[in-house]
């Protein structure tokens, strides 16, 4: 039984895979390898791009969609995780779940054995979205192989699966400009670098945004508000402010494209002018979340007998 709760749960060979899998969709490839399946799409926080994703692509591989919103399960009355995964995983062949919550849940719900859990978004990580990113990447520059990458902002469940997915992949650069208290958690941080060290790539995270790097292939940005958190201090915009993602990160890399993971708040993370200019894939982006729901959805499913 396939799960993708961590991009940490992936070989190489299935992290690759699914992102070239994902730009063949992008590409125009079509299949319908999941006729039969029932597909529950749980979310406890807010969606618009992975919600729809996810069901639409379920939809488009033949699969039939089964939606679960926030108050519809009886975990709010207080039934357990454990007896809500084993009811779950007696009906459903595959539960794509946001809970904005640790991800040990979801770890729970797939200990049934019965049913693929895909992590929608999780506190500590949002796995599905890395995949998006690298299947963008791979769709644009034909290669994430050598891509150099800067990252600015929170070092969020975003910022977690890019690390962790993008270290994966020779030669690549990964730079990561954090607010101070605001960087990626220590333990993603050290497991990136040491898939880094292995790899051949390179990772590397300040909390200040001088001297920064040129050649970059990639800036990318998130949303200062992550969904389902809240900042620990009242003057957190203060902080944020200087890693406002503008046009004068351009100056030394002029080729590079925008990304951002969507919605965003211009004027805050980003202005108007990066967001809706030239560089900016950020829309093609979003779309690249279904391609890369279907080739998860395809993964899971595909060993089943």
């Amino acid at each position: 039984m396939r799960h993708l709760i961590s991009i940490c749960d992936l070989t190489d060979d299935d992290l690759r895979g699914l992102v070239e899998r994902g730009a063949e969709f992008a590409a125009g490839a079509r299949a319908k390898s999941l006729e039969d399946a029932i597909v529950g799409i749980y979310f406890r926080r807010t969606s618009t791009r992975t919600r729809t994703a996810f069901t639409s692509g379920a939809l488009r591989l033949g699969a039939k969609a089964v939606t679960f919103g926030p108050d519809d399960l009886q975990l709010n009355t207080g039934e357990t995780t454990e007896d809500t995964g084993r009811v779950l995983s007696g009906m459903l062949d595959l539960l794509v779940a946001r809970t904005a919550d640790a991800t040990e849940e979801l770890r729970t719900w797939a200990a049934g054995g019965q049913m693929s859990v895909i992590n929608a978004m999780s506190a500590e990580e949002h796995p599905t979205q890395g995949l998006t990113d690298l299947t963008t990447l791979q769709h644009h520059f034909g290669r994430v192989e050598g891509l150099r990458v800067l990252y600015v902002g929170e070092g969020n469940n975003s910022a977690a699966a890019l690390a962790l997915a993008l270290t994966r992949f020779p030669g690549t650069e990964l730079e990561l400009r954090t607010p101070p208290g605001y960087g990626l958690a220590p333990e993603i941080l050290a497991t990136a670098t040491e898939q880094a060290a292995r790899s051949g790539s390179k990772v590397s995270e300040q909390h200040d945004m001088d001297a920064l790097p040129s050649g970059l292939d990639a800036v990318y940005t998130t949303r200062w508000q992550t969904t389902g958190t809240s900042k620990p201090t009242a003057d957190w915009r203060e902080v944020f402010a200087p890693f406002q993602v503008t046009r004068e990160l351009w100056q030394g890399s002029p080729d590079a494209v925008f990304l951002h993971d969507l919605p965003a708040h211009r004027g805050q993370e980003v202005t108007a002018e990066v967001l809706d200019g030239p560089a900016s894939i950020a829309f093609t982006q979003a779309t690249h979340k279904l391609h890369s729901a279907m080739a998860v959805l395809e993964w899971c499913w595909a060993d089943r007998p």
